[in-house]
């Protein structure tokens, strides 16, 4: 997995996190497949299409904070990741 310092685009711009499809028992093979980029600032009460359960490793980056819930709408149970 990346290092939370290390969430940059292409051209430099700082990324709050980023999701991955695919995970492993193995940390080196972990935060594979398909990735979904978190930019800051971003609340997105409902995951993208073919997104819904499907999160299996996630990174944060540095002065970021991630928060999901259980269900979408922001109901349910609540938890909160930082770097």
């Amino acid at each position: 997995c990346p290092a939370p310092s290390s969430l940059r685009t292409a051209n430099g711009t700082r990324i709050c996190a980023q999701l991955y499809a695919d995970n492993s028992p193995y940390y080196d093979q972990c935060c594979g497949g398909a990735v979904l980029v978190v930019d800051p600032g971003s609340d997105v009460p409902y995951m993208p299409r073919n997104w819904a359960a499907r999160v299996s490793s996630l990174v944060v980056g540095t002065r970021c904070e991630l928060t999901v819930w259980s269900r979408a709408g922001k109901k349910g149970k609540s938890r909160r990741f930082g770097a």
